[in-house]
């Protein structure tokens, strides 16, 4: 089995589910005591959320570019960002490696295309829904017609859940009601599915919780990292 470079803290609530579900899936397909190779670097969020916050997207890229760096030097095989959001600088992180970084959206692209839709409802932090880097991502590499809620106050509440409460392990049966008002806005509007664009997200609903299919984009990044690095032991 190949090393998987974690890039986590962003926050370390959905980090965390990044680290079971690659154990379990582990376990899972190879048995017994198995458990993931894996080498985690995880950042102080709040560092992170200050840059993202001034719009300094430089200083963020060269951050997450050493410890990228620093995750290849202690010899991880791939390299992954545990968030949506710092996808906006996935090709400054790929620039600072030589191994390879896996893209949260294109994992997610490819099983929504799977799953024979093709006009989903993206939620996600306000940079990820208003800035264009993961719709046209979606769209032009993978031909998905990607929507965000209309309304502005539908994706500041989509937001402020995320920030203020789920990635500090807060879970409210409001917020999740809230999520279900979104995503009935969105099925009306057209979308056919949804797409869990934080990696919080699914801390709160999930496929039980919604008519629309849903695709979870933290557990489809950790299963593609493990098919990953599974594939390169078989060969």
């Amino acid at each position: 089995m190949q090393c998987i470079g974690l890039i986590g803290g962003m926050s370390w609530e959905s980090t965390a589910v990044y680290y079971r579900r690659l154990n379990e899936q582990t376990r899972e397909r190879l048995g017994g005591l198995h458990s993931a190779d894996v080498i985690m670097h995880s950042v102080d969020f709040a560092e992170i959320v200050a840059l993202q916050k001034a719009a300094k997207w430089a200083e963020a890229a060269q951050v997450l570019g050493l410890v990228a760096q620093g995750l290849q030097k202690a010899g991880a095989n791939i390299v992954l960002i545990c968030t949506n959001t710092m996808h906006l600088l996935a090709d400054e992180v790929q620039a600072a490696v030589d191994i390879p970084l896996l893209h949260i959206a294109d994992v997610t692209a490819k099983a929504v295309k799977e799953g024979g839709s093709r006009r989903p409802l993206l939620l996600a932090t306000r940079y990820t829904m208003e800035q264009a880097f993961y719709r046209d991502r979606l769209r032009e590499r993978h031909g998905l017609d990607a929507l965000v809620p209309a309304e502005a106050s539908d994706r500041n509440s989509i937001h402020d859940i995320i920030f203020d409460e789920l990635c500090r392990g807060v879970v409210k049966e409001s917020s999740r009601q809230r999520y279900l008002e979104v995503i009935e806005s969105g099925r009306r509007a057209g979308a056919d599915s949804v797409i869990l664009g934080c990696t919080e997200i699914g801390l709160l609903i999930g496929p039980e919780d919604v008519s629309l299919p849903v695709y979870d984009s933290t557990l489809l990044h950790a299963d593609a990292a493990l098919d990953f690095a599974l594939a390169a032991q078989a060969a």
